[in-house]
């Protein structure tokens, strides 16, 4: 569109000579010639361009690790899968996309992007309010960890929470010192993973009592230890534990040494012992089977056996008495042909 421009250097030189300078363009003269503008074409081309805002709104792509969540004046209709998708124009249905493959990962301890890391982080220790957790002997502890999560349910993600984020930080600091609260700050150190499994059961379970639509990927814990003021104190306690280790196992070792000596010469005795009481039962059994028999045979022939014992004790003790006079009561003079200390009459 162009202005008379003629037209308008012959109003200014008028003026111009009245005394008057140059004069603007006057709105009323703008909007008389925009009412003398035509478009070629007219309505056709109003209605082609509609047409293409109307298209180029009502198809969308979706891409493999989406799905799109598609709500008609506010209110959830469908769920569309990836690829080309249609909807009805602007201000009627809104597409929202959702990654539900694509694995999200929240750092507690230390930023993982600059700038948009949580306002509890702070700047110039690695040691945040969030990271500070009193162990079950009542010793505090630095926890680190990452959470690695995943949206399952992207209806109950975008519907039923008013900021997941919000509530699986919150979830995951109240989990983590919950876990943390049963333990020891050995433990604590020393199982990590142990800690990790259970903590992720645990927030898992009040995700999905909250429908969050978050499922829980994995919980990994990083370097444990002990704020920084309390390291030295925190060294001397450990080495203190160690020698007590040490020294326990000293004395375990003796004991393993000492003890099973003593048993096996306990053993030994009780053995020897049982021997020697099975020796004497049986010894005392034979004599006193030998004596049974003696007996019945003396029962038998009672002079005989009394003879023979008296024999054979007369035996046993003549030879320990030394010389022996034999006197015949009828008799004054010795027998001096008897002489009982050179031979035994009386051996068999």
């Amino acid at each position: 569109m162009s202005w008379d421009w003629e037209k308008l250097k012959e109003q200014q030189r008028k003026m111009g000579g009245m005394g008057g300078g140059p004069r603007p363009p006057q709105m009323d003269d703008i909007i008389k010639k925009f009412k003398n503008f035509k478009i070629p074409g007219g309505p056709i081309v109003i209605v082609i361009i509609v047409l293409a805002i109307l298209a180029s709104t009502a198809f969308y792509t979706v891409n493999i690790d989406e799905v799109g969540i598609v709500q008609r004046f506010g209110k959830y209709v469908r769920t569309t899968q990836p690829g080309l998708n249609f909807k009805l124009p602007i201000g009627i249905e809104k597409v929202t996309k959702v990654r539900v493959r694509h694995v999200f990962m929240e750092e507690f301890g230390a930023p993982t992007i600059p700038g948009v890391a949580r306002a509890r982080f702070a700047s110039d220790s690695d040691e945040t309010t969030e990271t500070l957790m009193l162990t079950g002997d009542l010793n505090v502890a630095v926890v680190p960890w990452i959470v690695q999560y995943r949206i399952d349910e992207p209806f109950d993600f975008l519907f039923k929470v008013k900021d997941v984020r919000r509530l699986l930080t919150d979830m995951s600091e109240a989990t983590m010192r919950l876990v943390i609260g049963d333990r020891s700050i050995s433990e604590v150190i020393s199982k990590r993973s142990e800690i990790a499994s259970q903590a992720q059961r645990l927030l898992q379970r009040e995700l999905d009592n909250a429908e969050s639509g978050i499922f829980i990927v994995t919980i990994e814990m990083k370097r444990t230890n002990v704020p920084r003021a309390v390291q030295p104190s925190f060294n001397e306690v450990n080495q203190a534990t160690q020698e007590k280790e040490r020294l326990i196992y000293e004395a375990r070792e003796e004991y393993n040494k000492a003890i099973p000596s003593a048993r096996g010469e306990a053993e030994r005795v009780v053995r020897g012992a049982e021997g020697y009481a099975l020796d004497r039962i049986n010894r005392a059994q034979g004599d006193a089977a030998r004596f049974k028999a003696v007996y019945e045979e003396y029962v038998k022939a009672q002079d005989v056996t009394m003879r023979r014992i008296y024999l054979e004790t007369l035996g046993d003790l003549l030879p320990k008495l030394g010389p022996k006079y034999i006197i015949d009561a009828d008799q004054t003079n010795l027998l001096p042909l008897l002489n009982l200390g050179k031979e035994n009459v009386f051996s068999k």
